[in-house]
């Protein structure tokens, strides 16, 4: 939604659309920083959760354009502030200085904000499809969601089982 204007909902079907239009911009501009991530992440687990991320991303963009298709949209892009945001704090993550482990847990830190509001973002909008008698489209919405899940838990192992403590002794 831009700054100076204000949308109009005249249904839940046109705040649904309007949720899928930022998601799709949230999605797009992760495809675009996952590598960034990537490249920046020193622990080669690290490094290749944030690849496979970026693979199950782009995968979550072409299921948007899908459901967009189902439910006769064009896909199109509503910029996404909270995920312009949270790109800019993983992107803090990605140029600090210091131990590459505590930046790793910083990385991490920053992914997990992003794999949280997506999963709110998806567990709304798999409800709303689910009030618009949308159950085709309700499920390809909730098999993102479960990747998203998934992803969040990966990220968990990864920190709780080697990157933070590993920062930890560095400190």
């Amino acid at each position: 939604m831009g700054l100076l204007t204000s949308p109009e909902f005249g249904s839940l079907n046109d705040l649904f659309v309007q949720q899928l239009e930022d998601l799709y911009d949230a999605e797009n501009r992760l495809i675009d920083a996952l590598p960034k991530m990537a490249d920046a992440a020193t622990c080669p687990d690290l490094k290749s959760a944030f690849s496979e991320h970026l693979q199950q991303t782009r995968t979550h963009a072409r299921r948007l354009e899908q459901v967009f298709n189902r439910i006769g949209c064009e896909p199109k892009r509503e910029t996404c502030p909270a995920m312009k945001g949270l790109i800019a704090e993983g992107e803090e993550m990605i140029s600090a200085k210091g131990d590459d482990m505590v930046r790793d847990a910083g990385l991490i830190a920053a992914a997990q904000r992003v794999e949280h509001y997506e999963m709110a973002g998806y567990g709304t909008v798999r409800t709303f499809a689910r009030q618009l008698n949308l159950d085709d489209v309700a499920q390809i919405l909730q098999q993102t969601l479960n990747e998203e899940g998934e992803t969040d838990k990966k990220l968990t192992r990864l920190a709780e089982q080697g990157i933070n403590q590993q920062a930890k002794t560095h400190a």
